[in-house]
């Protein structure tokens, strides 16, 4: 090399020198192996990113501290042994500049996955919407990690044989669609990362996932073929795997490092332990409010009921002294209403020593979503230990038979008012469900019965029996009776 060569290598190296980040650096390389060369294209690319080599390419590969780092890759003219040469002299000169701009860029990613944990912590701690969390552990995963996409599969069941991912980062009709999406525990990269609480790093992620999925009818988003180096981290705390994270490249993009697998490991084992943190902290409210749930039941059962009984025999005991019939037939009336208030009492008693996602609760939700379509809120009520005795084959029938009834008079009876009672008897051996309506009844010949047809091949699946009347002065009655199984 003369001197004129000599002079422009240096001027290279010390352009490469001044250069503050990896990218830029690269950039520089790239930039004075063209000058050296006379190539007029060039490109540094990363391990693992891009595409393998093509004809007429010079490729010279940048070793780091002993380690292979990337490749100079240039093209458009017809390269000689002594630009390979001038490349490599270049490089050598440069590995230092780029060994020190790599380590900086490794401790900026140390510190943004601490300021990601960081937020995740803080936001479990001052007591955020899991769900939200959630969402926030998978975009600042995302983010950190320059991932295109991000999501969180948690267990189905029990079992764990299924993960769904019930986050999918960032929103938007993609990630509607990925969302829900289930993978089995068993071969595939977020089961395994989820059984064996250790990080799993997979390249050409999306094949897999259409491979995966190819069956299930679901309609992928078209960037799910783009995907590639993906690494699902498990969040686990205590021997126990609450999910995974899922992070995932496109392709052409530098694939995720030793370090950077590391680093995520760490994000998601603190993340694990701020979601449980939180759920405990769940548990504890909601322990909070059955105690309180526990304690308003004794108080009503102690105080209220004594009462409300003491009462009505006091009213009762008051008119067999009376001469007046009238007088006397109010306070039976009187009686008759305490004793009503007293089995509402009853159940509200029974309603809260029983579990939040109890039968009742789900039958009073159905009833409150009737509403939209009534213009009013049904009356509910319940008798008998309905949350006990009524088994999960039952309740399909029950729903569909009271779905239907009050879709009859919100369609057809012009209602202001509907009353919905469900009674299991004493033995725990009959379900009785009843719908009554104050609206104009009956019509004289009923055009279609495929609706009463249906409730009553219910009933008699049971044993039971459906039946629907008119009152006198309008109005409906739906009597659906069934006999519950012995075996529940």
């Amino acid at each position: 090399m003369n001197d004129h060569g000599a002079q422009h290598m240096l001027d290279a190296v010390i352009s490469i020198a001044h250069g503050a980040s990896v990218p830029e650096i690269l950039d520089r390389v790239a930039g004075a192996a063209c000058e050296l060369t006379g190539a007029p294209e060039g490109v540094v690319r990363r391990t693992g990113a891009g595409a393998p080599d093509a004809a007429g390419e010079l490729v010279v590969p940048i070793d780091v501290r002993g380690e292979r780092f990337g490749e100079v890759r240039l093209r458009g003219k017809e390269f000689t042994e002594a630009d390979a040469d001038r490349v490599r002299m270049l490089l050598t000169a440069a590995s230092g500049s780029i060994g020190n701009a790599a380590l900086y860029e490794q401790a900026e990613q140390r510190e943004r996955w601490l300021r990601a944990s960081h937020d995740v912590t803080s936001a479990l701690l001052a007591g955020e919407d899991p769900e939200a969390t959630l969402r926030l552990i998978a975009e600042r995963a995302r983010l950190v990690a320059g991932a295109t996409a991000g999501g969180i599969a948690r267990p189905v069941d029990e079992t764990g044989a299924v993960l769904s991912f019930e986050v999918v980062e960032p929103p938007g009709p993609d990630a509607d669609r990925l969302t829900g999406l289930t993978v089995p525990a068993e071969g595939t990269a977020t089961g395994i990362a989820f059984t064996s609480g250790e990080p799993v790093v997979v390249r050409r992620y999306g094949d897999h996932v259409t491979v995966q999925q190819s069956g299930s009818g679901r309609d992928l988003p078209p960037v799910i073929a783009d995907l590639d180096s993906a690494v699902a981290v498990p969040l686990r705390v205590g021997g126990e795997s609450l999910g995974v994270l899922v992070v995932a490249k496109l392709r052409d993009e530098v694939p995720f490092t030793d370090t950077e697998v590391r680093l995520a490991l760490t994000f998601g084992a603190h993340a694990a332990v701020a979601m449980e943190f939180a759920r405990a902290e769940q548990d504890r409210q909601r322990l909070a409010v059955l105690e309180d749930r526990d304690r308003i039941a004794r108080d009503l059962h102690d105080l209220v009921i004594q009462r409300l009984f003491a009462i009505a025999l006091g009213l009762e005991s008051t008119g067999l002294l009376l001469d007046e019939p009238r007088v006397a037939g109010q306070l039976r009336r009187f009686v008759d209403d305490l004793d009503a208030t007293i089995t509402e009492v009853r159940n509200s008693i029974f309603a809260l020593q029983q579990p939040a996602e109890g039968l009742r609760t789900r039958i009073s939700q159905a009833c409150a979503e009737a509403e939209g379509s009534l213009g009013f809120a049904p009356r509910v009520g319940f008798t008998g230990a309905v949350d006990a005795a009524v088994p999960p084959a039952v309740e399909a029938d029950l729903f569909a038979t009271l779905r239907e009834a009050l879709s009859n008079a919100a369609r057809h009876s012009r209602a202001t008012k509907v009353s919905v009672n469900v009674a299991v008897d004493v033995q725990g051996r009959g379900l009785r469900l009843t719908v009554v309506d104050n609206g104009v009844g009956l019509p004289a010949a009923p055009a279609r019965r495929s609706g009463l047809a249906n409730l009553t091949a219910r009933a008699e699946r049971w044993q039971g029996s459906c039946a629907v009347r008119g009152g006198p002065d309008g109005g409906t009655t739906l009597d659906w009776v069934i006999r519950l199984p012995e075996v529940r």
